[in-house]
């Protein structure tokens, strides 16, 4: 291994995406979360909501301040490390990445202020408004980063003139043949990793005996989205795999280990890829299973990795290794979410403290399976930066290894200090938990109807009818 320019700048890019991908990811789950919160206290006028509102709106603030800096760096190695990408796809890339910020940072920016600020400053109609525009912003983010994604997985609606990457149709660009199922992929994961910060967090303060109000409800709600999101995020995932056996073969050859496309694949469940000879070592393998999950028959055969030139190839264990993890994750968090809605159907949730225990270190799932994921999709399009248009060597810019391995070396040190101070006052503020707003320092109403902040009713949206149970706790 030649450690170059191009090796630095890549682990670079790897380092400080990785480091981004999980704020967006945690605030888009969380902005949707607290919109969500605020619309039920204005439905109900039942004060839990709005001190669970106000709880996480910090955490978000902490989150989006790390999401926003993090990404500030990625955009500028465009042009340190990459300068040959812009210059060849700049004209599609360029003006998606201008549709994102006008579009969705300037309306997350322009409604930040008034969900950070506005709690006694303004009606509680348009506080609930604002949590919707920036939860919408984040997801509209979303959006325009995975259509730039997609279009470099498998580039369409272009033209080719003198190397450079000319727009001919934006709706194809757009709305790229493998964007639909990513973008769904992706914000079902935001979601699901912000339902399981959530259960956690419940978790962890119900185990310690206190904030049981503000617990269960955190632990209600987690496990319904869980319950409910965890299995749809497998069929999403199963179409995407079906997107990417039709326009991506070789990443898939690679997600799969396999080498003989004149046999049905099986489903290696695990082996040690071995790139140079071309086969799996210490193979465990579910014959023709591969080829009836991803072409809907045991004898269908399709495209191996031998079938590729090996400049062609995409490095195998990496995508291999971090699809296996990120599907045993999704299986776990579909077994999970469903043990804790059948205890929670059984009226033994918040007794059984053995699944509570489990439940509180379940917090880093999402995010793991989000870094697992993107690393299959990033690696696995590999050998090209934008498939077919350019490949990852020819985007480097003329810098020296001096040059990026200093800047590394730089970014390494002022992330860890950085980012792990954020980490800490994120895990400090959820140890805190909600405060307990009391009845001498109430929330404006949202209605004329009085708030329910003694009140434990039966039919209580997220109760489990037993009476008691909603009752406010003060903060210990």
């Amino acid at each position: 291994m030649v450690i170059d320019a191009f090796l630095l700048s890549r682990i670079q890019f790897a380092f400080t995406v990785s480091f981004h991908i999980v704020f967006p990811a945690f605030t888009i789950g969380l902005s949707a979360y607290i919109a969500t919160l605020l619309g039920l206290w204005l439905k109900t006028g039942d004060i839990k909501f709005h001190i669970l509102a106000r709880f996480w709106t910090k955490i978000f603030a902490v989150s989006f301040a790390m999401g926003v800096v993090s990404g500030i760096v990625l955009s500028y190695q465009f042009g340190t490390n990459w300068s040959r990408f812009s210059q060849v796809v700049g004209n599609v890339i360029g003006p998606i990445i201008g549709y994102e910020v006008l579009t969705a940072f300037f309306l997350e920016a322009s409604f930040l202020g008034v969900m950070l600020f506005g709690w006694k400053r303004v009606p509680p109609w348009l506080h609930f408004l604002s949590a919707c525009i920036v939860a919408g912003g984040t997801a509209l983010s979303g959006f325009w980063i995975l259509s730039a994604n997609s279009w470099m997985q498998y580039p369409t609606g272009h033209e080719m003139r003198d190397g450079i990457a000319y727009p001919v149709d934006w709706l194809q660009i757009i709305f790229n043949p493998t964007f639909p199922m990513r973008f769904m992929h992706m914000m079902t994961a935001a979601y699901l990793t912000t339902a399981f910060v959530v259960l956690a967090t419940g978790a962890r303060h119900l185990l310690a005996g206190h904030r049981t109000e503000s617990a269960r409800t955190m632990v209600r709600m987690a496990i319904l989205m869980i319950a409910l999101t965890a299995p749809l995020q497998a069929v999403i995932g199963h179409r995407h795999g079906e997107d990417t056996a039709k326009y991506q073969p070789a990443k898939l050859a690679a997600i799969e280990a396999h080498w003989d496309s004149s046999k049905p694949a099986p489903l290696v469940l695990f082996a040690w890829p071995d790139e140079e000879k071309g086969v799996n070592r210490f193979e465990i393998a579910i014959p023709g299973l591969a080829s009836l999950v991803t072409h809907g028959s045991m004898d269908a055969l399709f495209p191996s990795l031998n079938d590729f030139a090996v400049a062609d190839r995409p490095p195998v264990k990496i995508p291999f290794f971090g699809f296996r993890i990120m599907v045993g994750i999704g299986f776990f968090m579909i077994a999970f979410g469903w043990l804790g809605a059948w205890l929670w159907w059984k009226g033994r949730v918040f007794e059984e403290r053995r699944w509570l225990w489990v439940a509180q270190y379940t917090w880093p799932l999402g995010f793991m399976a989000i870094l697992a994921g993107w690393f299959v999709t990033e690696v696995g399009r590999q050998p090209w930066i934008a498939t077919g248009v350019l490949r990852s060597k020819d985007a480097i810019s003329p810098v020296t290894a001096g040059q990026v391995a200093i800047s590394l070396a730089l970014f390494v040190c002022v992330y860890c200090v950085v980012f792990s101070a954020g980490v800490l006052l994120i895990n400090r503020l959820i140890d805190k938990g909600p405060d307990a707003i009391t009845t001498q320092d109430p929330p404006e109403q949202p209605s004329q109807r009085p708030l329910k902040a003694a009140q434990a009713p039966a039919s209580d949206l997220f109760g489990d009818g037993r009476p008691g149970d909603d009752r406010i706790q003060p903060a210990s």
